[in-house]
């Protein structure tokens, strides 16, 4: 088969490694959520004299690092900077040894200032390293510079023109990851697997969150960063990881197919009620809509799309995040597809050698094969338009989000015509969908068909000449009127739910965001106090679990850049946030002096607020949020099952009940917009 280009990725794509028995396991006590651990740990003192050391240290890197952003690997040096900056100001070290204090920020400042030096003498010698190699890249959501490791193989060719496979290698839960930590460990460690010829990528995932919602958006930049940079097979990218990696495995390959030639789940988790009651032993029953939004991160409903993954699960046999892929197992064999799963014997929560050797085995041929970029079947299954396509299926509409989306789509079959003559055909089975595109990049449509069918659901939409003699071909379906019908492009008339703009909350926090504070006066103090209170907790924690600085601006400050590049998060009401106030009267939740109207319901305006995320008015290419962050919080940090979203599109706070570890106040009414982002009578039920 031959290679595809690295660039083709950018199509797709728009460990730091602990060990596995290094995880830690969380207990009874992290089921009190009045009594929550601090995440991330307090980190050690330094004597007085060590930091001083390190501090000036610091001084020295941020003044060389002046001038040199006009650099291309200026990031490869700044993710030096912040880990040592922020190690310090944020009390993040962590070393334990009494004789050596503060070991490891000192030898991350170390090959910080090295590499400061070199880039100002114009060199970059470690762009052109084999072996352990740290790089860094600034992210797209909020400007923050984010490492990431590699294992570049000793065999790659810097001036050849030969693409190597990639595997991805997702770390276990690590409380104590910081971004020094991270670094070091990639600089010393490969890793669990180290495949002959082929580079390892270790995401850091901005810290501990399972690589979901920013997490998970770095995992992709990382492979477009390593994919600029070095000759990647984008046939032969591998999934990998082990416990809370396990989980990122499993969300990766049920959420992007198309883009794998393999996945290898170890332990971890595929869902978050029956791993919690079993892991954790509680009994999660939260208010329907966070029971609904489960299904964002729940690999079990989303389990058919595994038919076009090359999977093999690994689990211990006396670990208890066996449970994982034995769930997904069940929910496989619910399509009659049997979960391929190596199970090591009187193992606990690591990798038994000659299993591991089994599992190494059966990826490397995989990944020798590569990904069948036309495969002549597709399944895929999905509740959101956040995660919309499979290999050459994409879905650009759904009746219902929440509820079950479901295609499948076969090439090359013959159907008989009104004539009874067998003709060639495209067959489309549909459940939940109201509009597709199928998409195949040159060289990629299997044959050039004159006349060749379309069917979707039965009934023979078009005849369709395939005349492109790259073979390629793009081809937009919509129901219109109840109907299936050829449309001119993906995009629907009007507001509409797609791809990058279908909610919830959380969904903003994905792709740039700009947190917009008030400067005017609010309509009450209790509100505005709130408000001020909120914004507060959502910049910190921003840091805290997301690594990065919320960029902030003054309502004042607002730029037409700013409204069409970024999502506003705008915190305060109408009467203090002056582009809330643009905004107000367009929204489908009214806020007022009078109150906070939902449909025929207003809520007293003294004592409730409202959060939401809806397309910006100013802008309907891009989102505004009132008043929210992320909306998991502190109680949700102490396992990666919990980080889910805890509030929908909309929902009103009675405000009178103070913030705590859960929510940000009581929520008194919440749900769904409709698919055109409209109000629902049954808020979405």
């Amino acid at each position: 088969m031959p290679a595809r280009p690295a660039v083709l990725l950018a199509a797709v794509l728009t460990s730091g490694g602990l060990h596995p028995r290094l995880a830690r396991a969380d207990g009874p006590a992290d089921n009190v959520p009045d009594k929550v651990r601090l995440i991330p740990p307090a980190g050690n003192d330094l004597p007085p004299a060590v930091e001083k050391e390190i501090r000036a240290g610091l001084k020295e890197l941020q003044d060389l690092l002046k001038g040199l952003e006009k650099y291309e690997f200026y990031p490869d040096v700044a993710v030096y900077e912040k880990a040592v900056r922020w190690a310090l100001d944020y009390k993040e070290v962590y070393d334990g040894k009494k004789d050596a204090p503060g070991a490891t920020v000192r030898a991350v400042l170390k090959s910080g200032l090295e590499r400061a030096r070199q880039l100002t003498d114009g060199k970059h010698p470690w762009t052109t390293a084999t072996g352990l190699v740290v790089r860094g890249y600034r992210s797209k959501i909020d400007g923050s510079y984010q490492p990431y490791g590699l294992v570049v193989p000793k065999s790659y060719d810097f001036e050849g023109d030969l693409p190597h496979r990639l595997d991805v290698w997702w770390h276990g839960r690590g409380e104590t990851l910081s971004e020094a930590n991270f670094i070091d460990q990639r600089s010393k460690s490969p890793g669990e697997f180290t495949p002959r010829g082929a580079f390892v990528l270790h995401p850091y995932g901005r810290y501990c969150n399972a690589n979901k919602f920013a997490g998970e958006v770095d995992t992709l930049e990382a492979i477009g960063h390593a994919s600029e940079h070095y000759r990647i097979d984008g046939d032969r990218l591998v999934a990998r990881g082990f416990s809370m990696g396990g989980a990122a495995c499993w969300q990766f390959a049920v959420h992007y197919p198309g883009l794998w030639c393999a996945a290898a789940p170890g332990a971890g988790f595929a869902e978050t009620p029956e791993f919690l009651n079993v892991f954790q032993n509680e009994k999660a029953d939260p208010p329907w809509y966070e029971q609904r939004l489960w299904r964002l991160y729940n690999a079990t409903d989303s389990a058919v799309n595994i038919y076009n993954v090359p999977t093999v699960a690994y689990s211990g046999e006396n670990d208890k995040q066996k449970q994982a892929a034995d769930v997904m197992a069940r929910e496989l064999e619910k399509e009659k597809i049997a979960l391929v799963h190596l199970i090591g014997p009187k193992t606990g929560h690591s990798y038994e050698k000659a299993a591991k050797d089994h599992l190494n085995g059966r990826i490397d041929a995989l990944a020798g094969l590569g990904r069948m970029f036309t495969p002549e079947r597709v399944r895929f299954a999905t509740p959101t338009l956040r995660h919309n396509q499979s290999a050459w299926v994409r879905v650009d509409g759904l009746e219902r989000h929440w509820q079950k989306g479901y295609v499948h789509a076969a090439l090359r079959l013959s159907i008989s015509d009104a004539n009874g003559q067998s003709r060639p055909a495209t067959v489309l089975e549909t459940e939940g969908v109201t509009a597709i595109t199928l998409q195949f990049r040159p060289g990629e449509f299997p044959d050039v068909l004159d006349g060749s069918a379309l069917y979707i659901d039965g009934a023979n939409v078009l005849q369709y000449a395939v005349t492109n003699s790259d073979r390629s071909l793009a081809l937009s379906i919509r129901k219109v009127g109840g109907k299936w019908q050829q449309v001119a492009s993906p995009k629907p008339d009007g507001l509409a739910k797609v791809h990058g703009l279908q909610g919830p909350i959380d969904d903003a926090f994905m792709d740039r965001f700009l947190m917009v504070k008030p400067t005017g006066k609010p309509l009450n103090e209790k509100v505005g106090g709130w408000a001020a209170g909120e914004m507060k907790h959502a910049v910190e924690h921003w840091r805290k679990q997301f690594r990065g600085d919320a960029p902030v601006k003054a309502d004042t400050e607002v730029t037409k850049d700013d409204i069409d590049n970024a999502n506003l998060v705008l915190w305060g009401d109408p009467s203090s946030n002056a582009v809330l106030a643009k905004i107000a009267d367009k929204l489908p939740v009214k806020w007022t002096a009078d109150g906070v109207t939902v449909g025929d319901q207003t809520y007293p305006a003294g004592t409730h607020v409202p959060v939401l995320i809806y397309p910006n008015p100013l802008n309907p290419a891009k989102y505004v949020v009132l008043n929210s962050g992320f909306t998991f919080r502190e109680y949700d940090y102490l396992n990666n099952a919990r980080q889910t979203p805890k509030l929908p599109d909309y929902a009103v706070l009675d405000v009178t009940t103070p913030p705590n570890s859960r929510y940000p106040g009581k929520v008194v009414r919440a749900g769904f917009f409709g698919e055109k982002w409209e109000l629902l009578p049954d808020d979405g039920r």
